[in-house]
Parts: structure tokens; sequence; C-alpha cells
């Protein structure tokens, strides 16, 4: 089962809040990403929430290509 500490990912705001409140939330939520980056996330992409983030296939082909690093 994966876990992470929400007070390193999340602003504070969102860090006591439920899992399904989390994904909902816009990606502005998300420590280091500002409103202007929420909407040119919007504009590029069409991702409003942290999980539309989250299923964009762009990031989850970043990630299978960071997984075959073998450098690492």
């Amino acid at each position: 089962m994966a876990s992470i500490d929400l007070d390193k990912v999340l602003d504070k705001a969102w860090a006591d809040k439920s899992l399904p409140e989390i994904l909902a939330a816009p990606v502005g939520a998300l420590k280091g990403v500002s409103d202007r980056d929420g909407e040119l996330l919007l504009e590029a992409f069409g991702v409003k929430t942290i999980a539309d983030l989250a299923e964009l296939k762009y990031v989850r082909w970043a990630q299978a290509l960071a997984a075959l690093d073998t450098t690492k």
C-alpha cells in the first residue's frame, strides 16, 4: 500500500482533508503549484483537479520512462 506525508505535498489548508476532497482539490493545493500554474495546466491540458493531473497521460508516460531508468 502506498503512503505519503501530506504535510510535505499539500498546502496547509488541505493537509487535514479527506482523500476524496484532496483529489477534487485544484492543483494549486499542491505545495509549490501556484494559482497561475493551475491556470496554465487548465489552458494547456484541461487539468482542473489533482485527480485530473494524476490521470494526465503525459504524467503517466513520464513516470513510466522514469521507472525504466536503471541509473538511479
